[in-house]
């Protein structure tokens, strides 16, 4: 194999090695394998381009343009000409499919689900990076820069990850461009020299030590491996939905303006309803004395696409002195203030300022911002709720049944927004919710049928172990099994109200936490909830409760319904607040406000996607092992290789003159590898004897050590001259002593890259090199017709 395609695929490798930092980024896997063949072929029009030869900047244009090809033929081939030739139609697809993919990056939380927008800008990011290392290791020759691409990749997943095993992806990515370092200097002797001795050395020069050249090359590969490992500490907060798993997101600077990034707040919900460490997150104080109705809101989600609810993008301002009155709220309707002092805790980093809705007051200090359409604060620049006192003034709207029944039509702007449902919602979402509402005269009726269904009358059971299945048909799904937990209720809820022509959203927060002896209330993880808010003109977005055993039925619900409010056993949180008590919240309401703590998560009906089952495929277990298992192997495989290596040359053999020849002659091949490894390159220009006086005298060994030296090299001086060599026994113990000799003169530093990195293993690349060579002779005297110029390079 030649130079150049040798570094051709270690680049290859080094960039698909660096973007397995991505793959804690999404769900699924299956991304990286639709990408490996991709990068193959990106980097075989390339080593084909240097065959031919063509220039430089000829090379680079071709990959470019096979680049292109690839990603129309994968994303767009029913736009492109014969499926493949981009044209106007298949570029503005692309775009479209790109900004798609910026869309659901800010929507969705980590691990996103591979959308095709996330999987264009996964695939295709990496193709880019890839012909970058491509053009500097191989087409310009320069490995070392190289580095600065998939330092790029890297620092990028790290920098968004907060996984905890990020540091095997480091070692992976490090390990490639180690790798595509070893082939350069391998064969390049130019701007690094040789990386490993044996090269002859000019009169005068000392044998020992590496040139200088060698030492550059360790200095910069030093330093670059060192910062991969410190700039994604030191890069700044990423805020924004993939950007950003704890949920910060909002984009305004310094100015009163910007916008909420769309921040799918629904994240770990499942693990959290089932922890075990339900710690507080808020403490509130409030001058109310029913505390049922003090549901504490996070955020709204009110753009639904039939897979997932998601807040949408907003307008931001500062935040007013007093708020305006809620949408639709008329002044005819009973309402009341209720002030309340929240403290939040020094662990919890929430974007999001949690409030009773709808506010109408709140004092906060540090950098926030209003949300006018969802009535919500929330943190600009990194600001979080952590350790944050603050005062919120809201209203408590009590509206009466009558009132409900008797709202008029919303605006059309608002019904058209509100009650949006995507064509792939299965027709049996709308069907059901026709059946269950039969005999409704107004949609105040048709909502409370609706509630009474999920909570009492439907056989719905709170299961937090659910596996309703994923995409549009999950709502379906959990139709027909009828179990959940707060999101599948809320959210089926939702989407049904919608299909009647009800202006509905859900919102993420907190469901009434539990008295406390010294007056205060105490909210937990297990809190955590996610409701259904619906539309009524003249009285505005109105809370309802689906979700059975967990929040308050609100009173409007009751009063035209007798007997269809749920029994007192199930509402945990409407005794809370005549008996205070000094115990935690017994509610697990939706639960575990994760613990990244955005919000009730996403395994839901009509949430983000997720894997049937709650966890990973069988599969995806496969593929995550088999990458550990390469992970583990790629940094050790110098260390197995040579101790196989060893295991090997002095184990036993036949027990004939030609046996113990072949012997003698691995047992020297394997002391003159472990000198090598341990600093002395091997001379083969040198007599056995003269070899054995240079690693004597050059490792300084003792005379145990050196006799054994002599001995093995008199036993090699007779298989190779004498006519009839004498047997020598004890080669192999001769070799650990000298071995163990060499060792107790190095320092800590040798002793370790002889054992881990030994320089005897670049052997491996020199035997794949001979034998590559070697099959393409034969393939050349088979063909001798074909036999290229030989003017030509590879």
């Amino acid at each position: 194999m030649s130079g150049r395609a040798r570094l051709a695929l270690c680049a290859a490798a080094a960039t698909l090695m660096a973007s397995c930092a991505l793959l804690p980024l999404v769900a699924e896997p299956t991304w990286l394998l639709q990408l490996v063949p991709l990068v193959a072929v990106q980097t075989g029009v390339g080593a084909a381009a240097r065959r031919v030869p063509l220039g430089r900047t000829l090379t680079v244009v071709a990959q470019a343009l096979v680049t292109v090809l690839l990603l129309t033929l994968v994303f767009a081939r029913q736009h492109a000409v014969v499926g493949l030739i981009p044209g106007p139609d298949a570029f503005r697809y692309l775009a479209e499919l790109l900004q798609q993919g910026t869309d659901d990056v800010s929507r969705y939380a980590i691990p996103a689900p591979v959308t095709d927008g996330i999987k264009l800008m996964l695939i295709g990011g990496v193709l880019v990076i890839g012909l970058l290392v491509d053009t500097l290791a191989v087409t310009f020759r320069s490995a070392a820069p190289a580095g600065l691409p998939l330092l790029a990749l890297y620092s990028v997943a790290a920098g968004l990850s907060d996984g905890g095993a990020d540091w095997l992806w480091f070692l992976l990515a490090a390990a490639g461009y180690l790798m595509l370092l070893l082939a350069e200097g391998r064969d390049r002797l130019a701007q690094w020299g040789r990386v490993f001795g044996g090269a002859p050395r000019a009169p005068g020069v000392p044998e020992t030590g590496a040139v200088a050249p060698v030492r550059t090359g360790r200095r910069i590969g030093a330093v670059a491996l060192g910062v991969a490992l410190m700039v994604p500490l030191a890069l700044p907060a990423m805020h924004g939905g993939l950007l950003d798993p704890a949920g910060t997101g909002v984009g305004a600077g310094s100015g009163g303006g910007g916008t909420i990034s769309a921040v799918n707040p629904l994240v770990s919900l499942r693990d959290n309803l089932n922890t075990n460490d339900d710690r507080q997150v808020l403490t509130l104080r409030t001058d109310t004395n029913d505390i049922s109705g003090l549901y504490l809101r996070i955020v709204s989600l009110d753009e639904f696409d039939g897979t997932t609810w998601t807040p949408a993008q907003r307008h931001i301002v500062p935040v007013p002195g007093k708020l305006p009155t809620p949408a639709g709220l008329g002044q005819d309707i009973k309402r009341g203030e209720v002030r309340t002092t929240v403290r939040a805790a020094d662990w919890y980093a929430q974007n999001w300022l949690p409030m009773p809705y709808p506010p109408s007051r709140v004092q906060v200090d540090g950098r926030w911002r209003y949300e006018p359409v969802g009535m919500t604060v929330v943190g600009d620049r990194g600001q979080t709720t952590r350790g944050q006192t603050y005062e919120v003034t809201s209203l408590d709207v009590a509206p009466t049944a009558r009132q409900l029944a008797a709202a008029p039509q919303p605006p059309a702007a608002l019904q058209s927004e509100y009650t949006k449902v995507p064509s792939s919602l299965p027709k049996v979402v709308a069907r059901t919710a026709e059946e269950i509402t039969a005999g409704a005269r107004n949609h105040y009726e048709e909502a409370v049928k609706l509630q009474d269904w999920f909570a009492v009358t439907g056989g719905f059971q709170y299961d937090t172990s659910v596996k309703v299945g994923r995409g549009a048909g999950a709502i379906a799904n959990f139709l027909e099994k009828k179990e959940g937990f707060c999101v599948h209720f809320s959210f089926a809820m939702a989407a049904m109200a919608r299909t009647l022509g009800i202006p509905a959203r859900v919102a993420v927060g907190f469901a009434p936490g539990t008295p406390q002896a010294d007056g205060t209330i105490a909210v937990n993880q297990k809190d955590a909830h996610a409701w259904p808010e619906l539309y009524f003109e003249g009285v505005g977005w109105t809370r309802f409760e689906p979700t059975p055993t967990r929040g308050t039925t609100p009173p409007y619900t009751q009063s035209d319904t007798p007997g269809s409010s749920l029994p007192e056993e199930a509402l945990p949180s409407r005794g809370a607040s005549s008996a205070p008590s000094a115990s935690a919240s017994p509610s697990e309401s939706c639960a575990g406000e994760l613990r990244r703590l955005q919000g009730c998560g996403s395994p839901s009906a009509a949430a983000v996607p997720h894997r049937d089952g709650g966890g990973t495929d069988w599969w995806g277990w496969l593929l995550i092992g088999l990458g550990a298992l390469v992970v583990l192997a790629v940094p050790l495989s110098p260390l197995l290789w040579r101790q196989r290596v060893r295991a090997r040359r002095l184990g036993g053999h036949a027990r004939t003159s030609q046996g113990a020849a072949a012997h003698t002659l691995a047992a020297w091949e394997e002391l003159t590898d472990s000198a090598w490894d341990h600093g002395i390159a091997p001379d083969e220009s040198l007599t056995p004897r003269r070899a054995a006086d240079r690693i004597v005298r050059l490792g300084q060994l003792d005379p145990a050590a050196g006799g054994a030296v002599h001995r093995l090299a008199d036993a090699v001086e007779q298989v190779l001259y004498a006519p009839r060599p004498r047997p020598a026994a004890g080669a192999a113990q001769d070799v650990r002593r000298a071995v163990e000799g060499l060792r107790a003169r190095v320092g800590a530093g040798t002793r370790l890259r002889a054992r881990f990195l030994p320089r005897s293993s670049v052997r491996v690349l020199w035997a794949v090199s001979a034998r590559w060579s070697a099959l393409r002779t034969r393939a050349a005297a088979a063909r001798p017709a074909l036999r290229r110029p030989s003017g030509q390079r590879g």
